[in-house]
């Protein structure tokens, strides 16, 4: 698998951060080491998304917006077609912390961060799926055998949570610039926050999860086979 860049052009994106605060200068250097695609600023094309982002229970938000000039930076699209859930995976596993409580699940995350390497840093931009914390459940339940690679597939599908747009360098902080917030209330979409994850949740528990699939992917078969990231069987994501 080749390390797929894209160099966009003349290409001005609309991003929203939801925040607590008004964000108007984004730093470089900022951000949690432990989110998703380690330290970066996350944003979304999707309004909605930053709103729901935005707020807690009892507490309104900020969704801040932002034009961002793409125009020769590179960017990292992992939903592209040229990755597989296991790439997005790989580097979930390198930035969050998973639960490892057996030896089946050590090995799996040594296996695929090895064997899907995708050298995400050397991006100024990365566009993939988000991990909230249901989301992440999903993660860990595949590394520790419980469902299979389709299962994982379909489960980060079903909050609808889209894509994060993330960014990593500090050319892409240059280029971004404030246009303005708006004011969320938490009585409106905190309710929807939590619909959307206890609806993804529901989906999953009441899906296909507790049920053994012969002739299925799951890491077991991957690491008995020693299955590769060209290996047929493994969907490309195409979001």
């Amino acid at each position: 698998m080749y390390f797929d860049l894209v160099l966009y052009g003349n290409i001005m994106l609309n991003i929203y951060h939801g925040s607590e605060n008004i964000i108007e200068k984004p730093y470089y250097g900022g951000g949690k080491p432990y989110n998703d695609y380690g330290r970066g600023f996350y944003c979304s094309e999707t309004p909605d998304a930053a709103r729901e982002w935005s707020v807690g229970a009892g507490r309104d938000g900020i969704m801040n917006k932002y034009l961002l000039d793409t125009d020769g930076l590179a960017v990292l699209h992992l939903n592209n077609g040229n990755y597989t859930i296991l790439h997005w995976l790989g580097i979930l596993l390198q930035n969050r912390r998973f639960p490892l409580n057996s030896p089946l699940a050590r090995e799996a995350v040594r296996y695929i961060t090895e064997k899907f390497p995708v050298p995400y840093e050397r991006s100024d931009i990365i566009i993939g799926y988000r991990a909230d914390d249901s989301y992440f459940s999903f993660a860990s339940d595949f590394v520790n055998g419980t469902i299979s690679v389709r299962q994982l597939e379909e489960a980060m599908h079903l909050g609808r949570l889209g894509e994060q747009v993330v960014l990593k360098s500090r050319e892409s902080f240059e280029r971004i610039r404030f246009d303005g917030y708006e004011l969320v209330k938490a009585s409106e979409w905190y309710p929807k926050k939590e619909k959307r994850s206890l609806e993804a949740r529901k989906k999953y528990f009441t899906s296909d999860r507790n049920e053994w699939h012969k002739g299925e992917l799951y890491i077991t078969t991957i690491l008995d086979q020693e299955i590769g990231e060209d290996d047929a069987r493994i969907q490309r994501i195409v979001y």
